[in-house]
Parts: C-alpha cells; sequence; structure tokens
C-alpha cells in the first residue's frame, strides 16, 4: 500500500506515560512490571486527529458546558458517512446516543431476552462478548469459528444450525471481528441471516472496527443485507476505534424496527444513558465530517505495520504463525508452535519480549497458545516491538 500524497505523519506520537492511560497505568496490574512496551488494549498509540482537538478547543471558547441535548446534526454526520462508505441508509429517527459499544450490548441482551435464554457468541473473541452475556443469567452459546488450514477463520453454519433451539434469541457478531480480523463477505452474513430468520433470533452487529478495513477487503453491514436483515439487527458504531477516540466514550446504536427499538428503549431509559457530553458531541460530528483523507493514510500506515510483524514471523514460521489480516489493527498470533502453556507464552512475552500483549485465552479456549498483538502505534515504536521480538525468538532458537 503507497502513499504518495501524504498529509499526515504517524512515524511518531505524543508520549502517554504518566497521562493516566489505560494502555500504560495498568502495566504493573496486568503484568506486573512498568518495565513493559504495551500492545495490548483497543486504542491507538496515535494522536487523535488535530482538526478533532482543533473543534474541541473551538467549542470550548463558550464559557457554559452544561447539560447538552444530542444535536441532530452529529447523527446526520454518522449517517451520511455510512451511506457514502457502506451503502447503509439509517433515518434520524433509528438512532440512540450510547456511550460505548458494551454498553449498548448489555442493555440488549437484557432488551431482547430473558433469564435463562440463550445468546450466540462466536469465539475466540473481545471478553465482554461472553462475561455479558453470563453476568445477565442467560445461557452462553459457544459457536466457535473454525479455523482453517491456511490460518483463516469462517463461521461453523452446521454447529450453529445443530445448537440452535427455542431458547436461542440472540447472536452477537463481531464485524469485524475482534481479535482474528476477518471483514465477513457478504455471503458468509448471508448464512447467518438465514439461520436466524428461521429461528426468529435478533442480531446485536459490533461493527465499531468497520472504517479499519483493508483493500480490497469491504465492510458489510449485517443490516445492509436485506429489509429483513434490517429488521432484526440492532447495529453498535463510532468513532472511539476508527480516530482514536475513547476518551470522548461516545457510540450510537441503529434500531431500524420501531418494535425492537421500543423494547431496546425500556432498558435504556431505566439506566438513563441520557445524551452524553457538549465536547464529545463536537469531536464526534468533526471526526465524521472532516476525517476521511486521515483515515485513509492511517490505513496505509498500519498496514505497514502489520508488513512488518509479517515479515519477522515468516523468519520463524516454526514458532508463530501470523494469521491473515483483513481488518482491525489487532494482530492475531498462532504461537502453538512455541509449545508454550498459555501462562508460559503469556511470561515469555513479558519477560523475554519485554512487551505486553492480550493473552489469547482471555477470548476464550479456542484462543489458547495464541496471543493478540496491538499494531496501532508510531512506526519508530513499531521498529521497537519488531526488534524486541526478533531478540527474544532468537535466543529461544539458540536454546
Amino acid at each position: 500500500m503507497k502513499n504518495t500524497n501524504s498529509i499526515y505523519d504517524f512515524s511518531t506520537s505524543t508520549c502517554r506515560e504518566n497521562t493516566n492511560a489505560e494502555k500504560y497505568a495498568l502495566r504493573e496490574k496486568l503484568f506486573g512490571t512498568n518495565d513493559v512496551m504495551p500492545v495490548w488494549v483497543a486504542d491507538m498509540d496515535i494522536d487523535t486527529p488535530d482538526f478533532v482537538i482543533e473543534a474541541v478547543k473551538k467549542r470550548l471558547e463558550h464559557p457554559v458546558i452544561g447539560y447538552e441535548e444530542v444535536p441532530p446534526s452529529m447523527f446526520f454526520a454518522q449517517i451520511e458517512w455510512m451511506k457514502r462508505e457502506y451503502g447503509v441508509e439509517f433515518a434520524f429517527e433509528d438512532m440512540l446516543y450510547s456511550h460505548s459499544v458494551v454498553a449498548s450490548m448489555n442493555v440488549a441482551i437484557e432488551a431482547f431476552t430473558q433469564k435463562g435464554d440463550k445468546v450466540i457468541v462466536q469465539t475466540p473473541v473481545y471478553p465482554p462478548f461472553f462475561h455479558s452475556v453470563m453476568e445477565h443469567e442467560r445461557e452462553l452459546l459457544k459457536n466457535p469459528l473454525k479455523l482453517k488450514d491456511d490460518g483463516t477463520y469462517t463461521f461453523d453454519i452446521e454447529d450453529l444450525k445443530s445448537k440452535i433451539d427455542e431458547k436461542t434469541k440472540l447472536l452477537l457478531l463481531c464485524s469485524p471481528h475482534n481479535p482474528v480480523g476477518r471483514v465477513w463477505k457478504k455471503e458468509e452474513l448471508e448464512e447467518i441471516l438465514e439461520v436466524c430468520l428461521k429461528h426468529n433470533i435478533i442480531v446485536f452487529s459490533d461493527e465499531i472496527h468497520s472504517d479499519l478495513v483493508y483493500a480490497p477487503n469491504v465492510h458489510v453491514p449485517f443490516a445492509s443485507l436485506s429489509k429483513e436483515a434490517r429488521n432484526i439487527t440492532v447495529t453498535a458504531i463510532g468513532v472511539g476505534k476508527t480516530f482514536n477516540m475513547a476518551g470522548f466514550t461516545i457510540s450510537t446504536v441503529a434500531i431500524p424496527n420501531y418494535e425492537l427499538r421500543e423494547r431496546f428503549l425500556k432498558v435504556y431509559n431505566r439506566i438513563h444513558f441520557a445524551n452524553g457530553s457538549t465536547l464529545s458531541h463536537v469531536a464526534f460530528e468533526t471526526a465524521y465530517k472532516e476525517g476521511k483523507k486521515w483515515l485513509e493514510e492511517l490505513k496505509i500506515h498500519l498496514y505497514k505495520n502489520f508488513s512488518m510483524l509479517d515479515e519477522l514471523c515468516k523468519k520463524f514460521p516454526h514458532y508463530i504463525k501470523l494469521t491473515p489480516i483483513e481488518g482491525t489493527y489487532l494482530a492475531w498470533l498462532d504461537c502453538r508452535g512455541m509449545e508454550f502453556g498459555d501462562r508460559e507464552l503469556r511470561d515469555f512475552f513479558i519477560h523475554k519480549a519485554g512487551l505486553g500483549l492480550s493473552a489469547g485465552i482471555s477470548f476464550g479456549r479456542e484462543g489458547s497458545g495464541f496471543m493478540r498483538l496491538n499494531f496501532a502505534i508510531p512506526s519508530t515504536k513499531m521498529l521497537e516491538v519488531i526488534k524486541k521480538l526478533d531478540e527474544a525468538l532468537l535466543l529461544k532458537c539458540r536454546k
């Protein structure tokens, strides 16, 4: 991926040490030491775009930061982005503010299921998917992804069909998928849709990584598959991952079906989500209106980082195989060739490589022997990651 007309520089970024950044502040707690480069939690060590920061500064010229309704222009900015980028159309009345996708997921579980009902989760997957189900005293129906010989993943439709019964009410879809990096093709999603329509299953589609997709792959919103899909889908979307704005705690939920939206709102209103913050509204709208070029250049940078990691792994194919990536900035490392237990594997990365990754086992039993590495970092830091891992693997080879 070549970039000949670059405007933005992703070679360095502002230091986040001693800023209360979760990625750094939790190192001692998670890894037992602060002496690791943190490449775990899914936020970027990339500066939030300057046009977002400038818009927030401009708003601060007005000295009152009080209660504020979500401005319609904020929703319309996102609606236009989704229509232009993915060909899916949401109406203003479909849209709800949420402070996070995980919060929206929890509302959906409570709104569309009852205690004892089954909720489908496709592992390995982002841990709140299964934690949220269990915390609501729903039954976890695991439909593990199928790992193919080429290292890629797909849905296991036959397994899904064999497990569904009358108590199965909701499917939690991760699209694009965290951590395996798949961008689901239309045909794959249509197979899921067919099963859900047949069994009256509602789909909560987490599409927070939808903007972070590498060509020639194309994100297909689940709600865009058909009119029938639109009527059973709750879509969670936002700018937190795309523009490194998680600290603004703002996302949205799109629910075109009136009945589903009313059921969702009963729980949503009881919890009192309110309308978010003034500065978040400004940041969110600005990102969607001005962020296209920045995002294009970011993805070129991210793919270069991934390619560097890929080249390193090819030096040690007997130890690490890098899962092909189609979307997200999260590399899924198959480390089963190292023949470590999960604790030993984690310790290797911490104490031998000096890197703090997310343990694959935390994404479900199917993640055993894997590690997740966040490569959304400046190129200077990526070179450090490569050097550290290269040296650690060379030492292992010599033993």
